[in-house]
């Protein structure tokens, strides 16, 4: 379902195509054939409504000055069936259309009549599309790193689902592997200490408090019956009971954050099936791997890496970067189109090791896409926080969810581009001002609100459109909001392109801002009820409008605040 700014787009495109046909016809434009051609919306308001490059890519093949050629366009464009008004020539040959104020209330009822769906695309075609994010090491809490992974990964799938393909969520739960031997080791050490044995913690253990509780509950159930069992057994017993305990946190937390994920994939799935064993043979087999100082490497130079890569140590251990192959592999025979990932910024330089490894087993490295975010700081009083009470290093996702709710948290996270350092004002994102982003735009949905209760109350509603007159909307406040309605499915398709939900949070900012411009400039409901009728209409698709951009980041749309 496109939007009336592509259909507008589409119609002047194939009105100028037509021109230059006339033109070509009359002789005044000799080429062979009309090239590839933009008509989009120019960044200056004063540049017309939308505008044409048209002559300026036809004055080498024509060799002819491109104003002249506009000329000529401009004297064969023929203004029947268009929304134009009048088209100027500015520059070294733009045509730059001004179109009748009318045009853009066409999109209201088209709103109106499409509700939850309007903005909805389908530039996917049903394309499987799998986005795996946050995948954090089940071995505590998580942290700032992982919450804005939670946030744009969630906000990139609900945008690519909105623009039309088939998305799958995963977490991909790293259960094996020498994190977890060390989380073996620390368990053990805190049964044995909360014990009363005097034994040393590992220097590079788990130091979190969370862990001990943990075990205190381990302990709660068990007792000191490991004690007296072999260590790998005890070992093991631990790690199983704190894996589920910690998976079921983060599945709870996570929950809580709004984000729900398709399919959880054990890492330790991909050792028991032989996957690790399977996928290092097919790079054998296909010569991508030679031996060296008794390891197994990874030609990854070869395909554009800086340099060859481990895949199984000198004492027989694959690597982890052995078992990320094996889990992409899989991504890709489970019929996924396209895969994306979510890194934090420390795994910059796996990428084109990544995209070689998905060549060298048989797939297209651009079918791997990595969106790599930069780190996140908290602000406080206008100081940095550090620490947190529960994980003793660093604040944590249920803590600051806690301290500033789902909604600014999800918010702040995706207002900037993954790859800007984000800057996490604390005091700005729980304040209930107009400067708080988020408050703005719930605000201005929640007032929408307040207007369609009022007009309720008094035995009134929101009009069929199509017994609306528009022409009635005659102010710069009215047309500015229903332009900016009419941009949301563009915004949208170029959110999905770029992967960038911050496209859609500036736009709902913007949005938020046209509407609390409209309505301190303009009362609604009137004496006059034809006009109020109209602008009934108008606040209600913004209200609409606004609530599916929310949807598209996680938040919520208040009715009353």
């Amino acid at each position: 379902m496109g939007g009336i700014v592509e259909e507008v787009s589409s119609g002047l495109a194939r009105a100028l195509a037509g021109a230059l046909e006339s033109a070509r016809g009359r002789g005044s434009v000799k080429v062979d054939q009309v090239p590839e051609f933009t008509v989009e919306v120019p960044r200056e308001k004063d540049h017309g409504d939308f505008a044409a490059n048209l002559a300026m890519l036809l004055a080498r093949p024509a060799r002819m000055a491109p104003r002249k050629i506009a000329e000529i366009l401009v004297n064969n464009f023929s203004l029947t069936g268009t929304w134009v008004e009048r088209v100027e020539i500015a520059g070294p040959g733009f045509i730059n259309f001004y179109l009748k104020p009318a045009w853009v209330y066409e999109i209201l009822p088209k709103i109106i009549a499409l509700r939850e769906n309007y903005g909805r695309l389908d530039e996917g075609k049903g394309k499987r599309v799998q986005v795996e994010f946050v995948s954090a090491n089940p071995t505590g809490l998580l942290h700032m790193g992982n919450a804005r992974g939670a946030a744009l990964g969630d906000s990139i799938a609900s945008i690519l689902d909105f623009a039309g393909f088939s998305v799958t969520r995963e977490f991909y739960i790293n259960d094996a592997g020498n994190q977890i031997e060390n989380f073996g080791l620390s368990l053990e050490a805190r049964y044995m200490q909360l014990l009363g044995l005097d034994v040393p913690f590992p220097e590079d253990g788990y130091h979190g408090e969370d862990l001990v509780g943990t075990v205190q509950s381990f302990i709660g159930r068990h007792g000191d019956a490991f004690l007296k069992v072999e260590a790998g057994e005890r070992r093991a017993a631990l790690v199983e009971y704190a894996l589920n305990e910690k998976l079921e946190a983060i599945k709870r937390v996570l929950r809580d954050f709004g984000v729900r994920y398709d399919v959880w994939f054990s890492e330790r799935f991909l050792h028991e099936s032989g996957a690790v064993k399977d996928t290092l043979n097919l790079l054998r087999e296909q010569g991508h791997i030679y031996e060296s100082e008794e390891a197994l490497w990874f030609k990854a130079s070869a395909f554009g890496a800086e340099k060859d890569e481990v895949l199984v140590r000198s004492n027989g251990i694959p690597t982890y970067f052995a078992t990320d192959i094996a889990y992409h592999l899989n991504k890709f025979q489970r019929g996924f189109e396209r895969v994306i990932d979510i890194w934090g910024a420390d795994h910059h330089g796996h990428v084109a090791r990544m995209k070689g490894a998905v060549a060298a087993v048989g797939y297209d490295p651009a079918a791997l896409e990595v969106v790599i975010m930069q780190l996140v700081r908290l602000y406080k009083g206008g100081e940095l926080v550090r620490m947190s009470k529960r994980s003793g290093q660093f604040v944590t996702l249920e803590e600051l969810v806690e301290d500033v709710g789902k909604d600014a948290a999800r918010y702040f996270f995706v207002m900037r581009s993954s790859d800007s350092h984000l800057d996490f004002d604390l005091d700005l994102a729980k304040a209930e001002t107009n400067e708080n982003p988020v408050y703005y735009i719930q605000y201005a949905h929640a007032r929408i609100c307040s207007i369609l209760r009022q007009c309720k109350e008094q035995g009134g509603k929101v009009p069929d459109p199509a017994e609306v007159d528009f022409s009635l909307l005659k102010e710069e406040s009215e047309f500015a909001l229903a332009r900016k309605l009419a941009d949301f499915p563009g915004e949208v398709a170029s959110a999905a392109k770029g992967l960038a939900p911050q496209r859609i949070a500036r736009y709902a900012h913007e949005l938020a801002g046209l509407l609390h411009s409209f309505y301190n400039a303009n009362r609604v409901i009137t004496a006059d009820q034809a006009l109020s009728g109209a602008r009934l209409v108008l606040v209600d698709a913004t209200r609409i409008t606004l609530q599916n951009a929310l949807r598209l980041l996680g938040l919520t749309a208040p009715q009353r605040m």
